[in-house]
């Protein structure tokens, strides 16, 4: 079963495009978005909870995964689909 997947972004956010699309590529068929630029308090969860203050943020499952450069870089080292197959990194 794929693991839900949550990405905190902007409207005009380039890299949340690509990570949405390198999400698809996986197989992700549905995306929880929540968008910062419209909800501060989201915003403030957001860098509450990964103390970082960018979008996108990627959470599969219960993981953080981090930004577009971090899904890129766990797709490389092999991380991604299991992850989203709900195997442990």
């Amino acid at each position: 079963m794929m693991q839900a997947v949550k990405m905190y972004t902007t409207a005009v956010c380039p890299y949340c495009i690509r990570a949405k699309q390198i999400l698809k590529a996986k197989g992700v068929e549905q995306i929880e978005e929540i968008r910062i630029d419209m909800d501060p308090q989201a915003r403030a969860t957001m860098m509450e909870t990964t103390r970082r203050r960018t979008v996108p943020q990627i959470f599969i499952g219960s993981t953080h995964v981090g930004g577009c450069d971090d899904l890129i870089a766990l797709d490389g080292r092999g991380g991604l689909v299991p992850l989203l197959q709900g195997q442990p990194a």
